[in-house]
């Protein structure tokens, strides 16, 4: 038997709630009621963050919740069949199937390789009809384990009547028993049970289930255990069949990676299409062969990660999207390859060695990779300013800040460590902390304009990007010249990889003409055109943020703690920091104001989920549900580091009543920061970056202010809303085993 899953991680016909948060937390509730993750809550709350990046439903009624979590000890399954189903985001409906996949942070590959067999076992058919009729939760274990190959097998196999025979049989996921009975209740046998298995069992490819378990080496051409491997019929026509390569990948690399490729493996060979997949997934990957690479016409991306080793893939044509859709449309996704392949304007993969975003598809809008495009820019751009920040923060906690700043330069040119002359010891450390933090800062803009051209045109975009921020910085543009300056290199590195050229222009291409060409493009057009009128736009708002006092300094923190608190961690709370955070290198010892939007910003941010951890387990315990008081326990770390989206599980289950409260707990705290003239020089941190706050009890009053305002408000809207008797304990879990001791 495997280790994975007992008949206590099997739940037949519970009725664990009507939302997918509702569902996740009785499973995580099972898992560690099983003594197999330390914390429920925390379980929980990582496998939600993974459930908002991408739906986990795959069609067929199926829910595959999965994740990675600190709090796991074990590897763990848990499967339940949900009456009444619960949407897990699938396109056809809800799952009344639902597999929860807990893995330790660190799980050994043996244990991720069976994680993955099951998730492929849940595309194949009989599988899941075996489910649906399983008796008990030992049935279910037994039907688990005989598709993971765990199964005790007979010594004779003629000995069992419901055997697959042939290629099937060999394959781990080679049905016997319940799993081999199809879904109209019919035994697979014979011939019949070889034909199902190279449908639907084992790995993809009638040989596939064979290699189960093992991993071919480099360079080969047969079906991988890491790859799924699609062969078109012999007669595909005169001209051969079409031939394709893919790559799957998701963030956890358990069971999307895997699931994707079947789906489009088993598609293509039913469409005649000669595909192999590369799955680049936890349990390892096999590189697909440079022949196959070589061989075809285009290349599918189905990945929420970047892609590893892109390059190999140069001058293919491509498309690209979130792995999911490899599950959902993958017939859809198989012929917009083969158009792009037919298409001489199609994007093609550069040879620059750069990684492909899963955020930048064919199918989305400029609108939407312009957004991702910046955000990208900005995540990139926040190390700059964290370290340049701090370690000038840590210069005026040593020295005297108004003259370290004024003579930095001054004191590193004339002294050394081993002559300082006049020069204190302090205060030459605090100029040599002082002048490294400003040299860091003083990258922020070109960083911001590098990986902002970066987002949409890969690599070759940094270059000309970088150049285009320093522009903006020359020109006094500030950090809305380095947006609009990396747009524009973006943009222009982009359309320039799109003409399909001979190959001996296409090598120079990502190295010396789309660097020069946009380089001259975006520079060209702020030092003629646009840089000038966003310089004196800077200096004008520079002027009014250091002016601000007063009222119109406490309606400015309000408006930002509105938006802080507004969608939690989405993107009008993305505005608000990065408009922070950019401004954050204009930040003087004279001109304080873009420290104090920041520190507001901060505090801000914090309020949601400390808000939350207060009414769920001190003030208003009676209005929330056991998994919710769980997440209550977790969301006071969360919120005291500065991560909004402790509150997410909150305020998905109660939005009307969530969010509002959050938003009036974040004005006061803005408005308070504010109007006491907090300032913090680092951009991230919480309430871990005390020592670098100036004003810091004012920081912690206005935190606490909004944090009990929050929990004040969102006790009482449930009190009014008479929620109390919606609460109830954990669906599925028996009341005795509520409490979770964390």
């Amino acid at each position: 038997m495997s280790d994975l899953i007992n008949p206590g991680l099997v739940l037949l016909d519970r009725d664990l709630g009507e939302s997918t948060e509702s569902v996740i937390g009785a499973l995580a509730a099972t898992v560690h009621r099983e003594g197999r993750a330390s914390t429920a809550a925390s379980l929980a709350a990582d496998a939600l963050a993974r459930e908002a990046k991408n739906a986990t439903g795959i069609p067929g009624g199926i829910g595959i919740p999965h994740c990675r979590s600190e709090a796991v000890t074990q590897a763990t399954l848990v499967m339940a069949r949900l009456a009444p189903a619960v949407d897990f985001g699938a396109k056809d409906g809800p799952a009344d199937i639902v597999f929860f996949i807990a893995a330790p942070a660190g799980a050994d590959q043996e244990h991720l390789k069976l994680l993955s067999k099951l998730a492929r076992s849940l595309m194949k058919k009989p599988f899941v009809a075996s489910l649906r009729a399983a008796q008990s939760p030992e049935e279910v274990v037994d039907i688990v384990d005989t598709a993971l190959g765990l199964a005790p097998q007979p010594d004779d196999a003629a000995a069992a009547p419901t055997a697959a025979t042939g290629t099937a049989a060999a394959g781990s996921s080679a049905a016997t028993g319940p799993a081999a009975t199809g879904a109209d209740g019919s035994a697979a046998t014979g011939t019949g049970g070889a034909a199902a298995g190279a449908a639907v069992a084992g790995a993809s490819g009638a040989t596939a289930a064979s290699n189960a378990g093992t991993q071919a080496p480099t360079g080969t051409h047969a079906p991988l255990t890491e790859s799924a491997t699609s062969t078109a019929p012999d007669d595909a026509g005169a001209r051969g069949p079409r031939r394709l390569v893919a790559v799957t990948a998701c963030p956890t690399g358990i069971a999307h990676t895997y699931m994707a490729a079947d789906a489009l493996a088993n598609t293509a060979q039913e469409m005649g299409v000669d595909l192999q997949v590369e799955t680049q997934g936890s349990s390892g990957a096999t590189r697909l062969d440079p022949a196959v690479i070589g061989q075809a016409e285009a290349v599918i991306f189905a990945t929420d990660v970047d892609v590893r080793e892109r390059s190999r893939f140069a001058g293919l044509p491509y498309i690209a999207s979130a792995v999911k859709r490899g599950i959902d449309e993958p017939r859809e996704m198989i012929q917009e390859a083969l158009e792009a392949a037919d298409d001489p304007q199609a994007p093609k993969v550069t040879g620059d060695g750069g990684e492909i975003s899963a955020a930048v598809t064919g199918s989305e809008g400029w609108g939407t990779r312009i957004r991702k495009a910046v955000m990208t820019g900005v995540s990139y751009m926040i190390p700059f300013v964290a370290a340049g920040g701090l370690l000038m923060a840590i210069a005026f906690m040593i020295a005297d800040p108004v003259l370290v700043a004024q003579q930095a330069d001054d004191i590193l040119a004339t002294t050394t460590l081993g002559n300082l002359g006049d020069v204190s010891l302090a205060m030459y450390l605090g100029a040599v902390l002082f002048k490294t933090g400003n040299l860091a800062i003083s990258l922020l803009v070109p960083a911001l304009a590098g990986y902002i051209a970066y987002g949409l045109a890969d690599r070759p975009g940094i270059a000309p990007g970088f150049a285009a921020g320093l522009v903006a910085n020359f020109m006094g543009a500030g950090f809305i010249g380095g947006i609009v300056g990396g747009l524009l290199a973006g943009i222009c590195a982009y359309w320039l990889t799109l003409p399909r050229l001979p190959r001996w222009l296409g090598s120079l291409m990502p190295v010396v003409i789309i660097p020069l060409l946009a380089t001259l493009f975006a520079g060209g057009l702020l030092f003629l055109l646009i840089g000038g009128p966003i310089a004196a736009f800077m200096t004008w708002l520079t002027s009014l943020l250091a002016g601000m006092s007063g009222a119109s300094a406490v309606a400015l923190g309000a408006v930002l703690g509105l938006m802080m608190c507004s969608d939690l961690g989405g993107p009008i709370n993305k505005v608000a920091y990065s408009f922070a955070v950019a401004g954050l290198g204009a930040a003087t010892v004279t001109n304080t104001a873009p420290q104090e939007i920041m520190a507001t910003v901060i505090a801000a941010g914090m309020v949601p989920p400390l808000g939350m951890a207060l009414a769920s387990t001190v003030l208003g315990r009676k209005y929330f549900s056991a998994a919710e008081r769980e997440n209550g326990k977790t969301s006071w770390l969360l919120g005291a580091s500065f991560i909004s989206e402790g509150a997410i599980p909150f305020a998905a289950a109660d939005p009307l009543r969530v969010i509002p409260a959050s938003m009036a707990g974040g004005v006061i705290t803005g408005a308070l920061t504010m109007a006491w003239g907090v300032t913090s020089a680092a951009p991230h941190g919480g309430i871990w970056i005390l020592p670098v706050v100036d004003g810091r009890w004012g920081f912690v009053a206005a935190i606490l202010a909004g944090t009990v305002v929050t929990a004040v408000l969102v006790t009482l809207f449930k009190r009014i809303g008479n929620v109390k008797k919606h609460v109830g304990e954990v669906p599925g879990v028996p009341q005795t085993q509520q409490t979770v001791e964390v």
